[in-house]
């Protein structure tokens, strides 16, 4: 793995983040060995436009809120909302409507890439207690 410690902390909260306003298709890729510029993308997809603005804004909360704040140093795409870039540095999040998820298939561009495993927290939570009760 490529990523620095402190790519795959941003890239961690950025997925959970969507998760937690029912993005879906998150990948969180690794593309450090190919880009010079960043160490991962954060791909997450909504199937309305207003759910894409909503997962944007709760990814820049959600890493505004972490002990070493991460504020983008660019933010394209908001005023269509249909596909919304965030650049940290570390990290670049893509959150797309469905349809450019599809149609750009940026995970299918990046294939070569290797993926940096997410699971949502509270599908974890879900499993465990479900692997408990039996």
């Amino acid at each position: 793995m490529t990523v620095s410690e402190r790519a795959h902390e941003l890239a961690m909260a950025a997925a959970q983040a969507a998760a937690d306003k029912k993005a879906q298709d998150i990948v969180v890729i690794d593309v450090g060995d190919q880009l010079a510029i960043t160490d991962a993308f954060v791909l997450a997809a909504a199937p309305n436009e207003r759910q894409v603005l909503a997962i944007v804004d709760a990814i820049e909360e959600r890493l505004l809120e972490l002990p070493e704040k991460a504020k983008p140093v660019r933010r394209e795409g908001e005023r269509g909302g249909r596909w919304v870039l965030l650049d940290y540095v570390d990290i670049v999040v893509h959150v797309q409507h469905t349809e450019e998820r599809e149609f750009y298939a940026l995970d299918r561009l990046w294939k070569d890439c290797p993926q940096i495993p997410f699971v949502d927290r509270d599908l974890a939570d879900t499993t465990a207690g479900s692997a408990a009760a039996e």
